[in-house]
């Protein structure tokens, strides 16, 4: 199975009016983890909700695998859109449903198979995982770190071409965004054809899964290339960003409350 790389020719993304990107040419290499960078707020999802195609583009256009995903039949659009696996932010789990019924979903809902080979797909990939004992959990039993993993196996039991993860390690402490990590790496080793998209603004998740790597600032895609070329740029913001050093200019001073304010909350504090 070839996999396919995700191209942005031109493309502006935004709702109504507000414009979010602006012009973004970029490709995310097939068959490698690509790690789309940038601050809070400066468009990292709304990308992805894009190459998911779930919002339509202001301008231009999304090529996966060669074919415009806006411009297919519906048909066509819905086997694309097949191909791709989705790791949502917090897990997306269903609260009503196990673990192995939550992993299970992307098959069950689209293939008439018996119930123990959906319950046994499910526990191949809760394996991978290291999730098996859990099958029978619900959501609100189990930790953040591993409903994350749980969300995993569902984005993969299907095997798709495209995994995109949201924010994957968001939340987590240390040793549980390093397990995360791993299993990322352990994916992509698994799975040749899959091209990996990231979104995240962790950095030490990024020195160690990232190929390829898109920074976002401002509505622009400023890089596009890889980790090595990334950390040896001599862009101010871009040394900045992986630094993680704090823009003096734009810190605000210190401004004492209004006096009328000031004073209700002293009487306050002291009755």
């Amino acid at each position: 199975m070839q996999a396919w790389d995700i191209q942005f020719h031109a493309l502006s993304v935004g709702y109504g009016n507000h414009v979010v990107l602006h012009d973004i040419n970029a490709t995310l290499p097939a068959g490698q983890i690509s790690v789309i960078l940038g601050g809070s707020g400066c468009g990292k999802s709304t990308l992805l909700r894009h190459i998911i195609g779930l919002s339509r583009p202001l301008t231009g256009s999304i090529r996966i695998g060669g074919e415009d995903l806006f411009r297919l039949d519906r048909q066509a659009f819905r086997r694309v859109r097949r191909q791709m696996g989705v790791l949502f932010q917090d897990g997306a789990l269903l609260g009503a449903l196990t673990l192995a019924e939550n992993v299970a979903l992307p098959l069950s809902e689209h293939l008439r198979l018996p119930k123990p080979l959906l319950h046994e797909a499910a526990l191949r990939v809760l394996r991978m995982v290291g999730l098996e004992d859990f099958a029978r959990f619900y959501p609100n039993q189990l930790s953040g770190g591993m409903r994350k993993r749980a969300g995993l196996a569902r984005a993969i039991i299907a095997e798709p071409r495209i995994l995109l993860c949201d924010e994957p390690t968001s939340g987590l402490d240390p040793v549980t965004a390093a397990r995360m990590d791993a299993l990322l790496l352990a994916m992509h080793q698994q799975y040749e054809h899959m091209t990996t998209v990231v979104v995240s603004h962790d950095l030490a998740s990024l020195r160690t899964i990232a190929d390829h790597v898109l920074v976002l600032r401002e509505g622009r895609a400023v890089f596009s290339g890889s980790l090595a070329e990334l950390e040896a740029s001599d862009d101010a913001y871009l040394r900045q960003f992986l630094r993680r050093e704090a823009d003096e200019g734009q810190m605000a001073l210190h401004e004492p409350p209004h006096p009328q304010v000031q004073a209700a909350l002293e009487g306050w504090l002291r009755s």
